[in-house]
């Protein structure tokens, strides 16, 4: 790996081998996940033609697949990855809530704290994907279904005393915020103060990253167009508005790393005292699809700060597994196996 230029002068050299002893770890942790449950459909279909009704393609519905999205996809890759996950969560007592309770039990997930809301509606993305018989379906369509108010105050607090009892046995907590309402920076400020010792709390938000500040979280993981809408701005290829957007972040937040997803352009990671390190993407920047990939990134960096690696470890190791997701159709999960075989993958090519 080639050093980058920062703010202040740092390295994206890191012992390869360290980070797949750190992966090797991954099956001794506990993480609680707080998050949106999102049901990710996927509804398949072949083109028959055009309608006569309308210019609209007629698909024949093939098969439909239904997998967890949002922060359900953010705690299948903890568990894909090897740790155990305990999730705190609501879904609606629907057939996608109900699926997604499905999914974790057959995985042997814990979900006594995944509640079934009655008269709540499980937040879904139903996209259409068509195609011909033996061609790979394109998205044509997305339709999104969401719950028409806020979450009970009963539901929401049995949320919070499942975060408090779950936390016990944990040693780091993500918060994964896609808007529903089920994450709060208050749910987590209170879950946090009531804490004897320090643990790593990371941050996925897809809107209000800030508003996070005082919740006591100090690694959050935004990709770039989140942070610019937090600054209104844009980044692009300007290096030094992503500098200046991502101190600022780190300073407002008071956190101790900020890590940005850059798509193609890999990623940043801002660390006190100024430091910003680029870290080039991993693999191949023509990406298949990236879906997703966030979830994942939140989950392996979570891991990796639980197993006592360094920030920038933390974020090799997400930026890899971001890497190997991007490349899979669909929302994904990477598995600790694969991950620990593009790390040592890497190592190897390093050292011949």
């Amino acid at each position: 790996m080639k050093p980058s230029s920062s703010k202040k002068s740092t390295s994206t050299a890191v012992d390869l081998m360290a980070l797949a002893e750190c992966v090797e770890k991954f099956s001794t942790k506990t993480v609680v996940l707080l998050g949106d449950f999102v049901a990710d459909e996927f509804q398949y279909g072949e083109i028959l033609r055009v309608s006569r009704e309308a210019p609209v393609l007629i698909l024949k519905h093939r098969e439909t697949n239904l997998v967890p999205g949002g922060g359900a996809n953010a705690a299948n890759n903890v568990a894909t990855l090897g740790a155990r996950v305990l999730p705190v969560t609501a879904v609606g007592d629907d057939a996608a809530g109900e699926a997604l309770i499905a999914h974790f039990r057959r995985k042997q997930v814990d979900v006594t704290g995944v509640f079934s809301v009655k008269g709540w509606t499980t937040p879904t993305k139903t996209r259409f994907l068509a195609g011909w018989a033996h061609t790979i379906g394109q998205q044509v369509l997305r339709v999104d279904y969401e719950p028409k108010s806020p979450l009970p105050d009963a539901a929401r607090k049995k949320l919070h005393q499942r975060l408090l009892a779950n936390l016990r046995r944990a040693d780091a907590l993500a918060v994964s915020d896609y808007g529903f309402g089920v994450a709060t920076p208050e749910t987590v400020r209170e879950a946090i103060g009531k804490r004897s010792s320090a643990m790593p709390v990371t941050l996925d938000a897809r809107y209000g990253l800030h508003r996070y500040a005082k919740a006591g979280v100090n690694s959050a993981t935004p990709n770039e167009a989140e942070l610019e809408a937090e600054h209104r701005t844009s980044i692009g290829k300007n290096l030094d508005e992503l500098a200046r957007a991502g101190h600022a972040t780190l300073s407002a937040m008071k956190l101790q790393a900020l890590l940005v997803t850059r798509g193609r352009h890999g990623a940043a990671l801002f660390e006190r005292g100024n430091c910003l390190t680029h870290i080039p993407v991993h693999g191949s920047d023509q990406a298949v699809d990236v879906t997703g990939a966030g979830d994942t990134v939140l989950a392996a960096y979570t891991l990796a700060l639980a197993c006592g690696a360094s920030p920038l470890e933390a974020a090799h190791i997400a930026n890899i597994a971001g890497g190997l997701v991007v490349m899979k159709r669909g929302t994904a999960t990477v598995s600790r196996e694969e991950l620990l075989e593009a790390i040592r993958g890497e190592a190897s090519g390093a050292t011949s």
